[in-house]
């Protein structure tokens, strides 16, 4: 049986996601926000059309990827705050490992003595890793990780690949 080879590098080359990445990472949280588009234009359901076909899906997603990539960032942030709210055990258990390491670092190495017991910072470390660790697998975060991929994903390329462009960014196109 003949293996199937799927080209990945020719479709991610294609949608130029390593350029869209290295300019995401460079730039600070404040001037990644300032080019928020207005909820009415992101939300412009006059601009909706079924694209005629791959190319026009091609280039409507490569426009809106980085026409709305501040507000596409915004709607992954609601998603990640929306899953984490649904999964009370996954909110609970990291701020329960974040607490627990912000206790341990607050004793800067001194053993935690209490009336009728006294604790290294070993063992307090290796109990918030008996705790935690079985907590953070019942709290099933690949359930959610997998959900939060797959809930981004449908929802910024289906805009993207919906939205039509401007008008004036059509005929700019085509005159080149």
């Amino acid at each position: 049986m003949a293996r199937i080879q799927i080209p990945l590098d020719a479709l991610t080359s294609r949608l130029n996601l390593g350029s869209r990445l290295e300019g995401v990472r460079s730039q600070s949280l404040s001037t990644r926000f300032a080019n928020l588009r207005p909820i009415s234009e992101f939300l412009n359901l006059s601009r909706l059309s079924k694209p005629a076909g791959f190319g026009e899906v091609q280039s409507r997603v490569n426009y809106n990827l980085g026409y709305f990539s501040s507000n596409y960032v915004a709607v992954a942030i609601m998603l990640l705050i929306y899953s984490l709210l649904t999964n009370l055990t996954l909110l609970f258990d990291i701020i329960f490992v974040g607490l627990g390491l912000f206790a341990i670092k607050k004793l800067d190495g001194r053993d935690l003595e209490l009336g009728f017991a006294r604790a290294t910072t070993s063992q307090l470390y290796t109990g918030l890793f008996v705790i935690a660790v079985p907590l953070f697998i019942w709290a099933n975060p690949i359930g959610s990780a997998l959900w939060l991929v797959g809930a981004t994903g449908v929802s910024i390329l289906g805009h993207a690949s919906f939205m039509d462009k401007p008008i004036d960014t059509a005929f700019s196109e085509e005159a080149v």
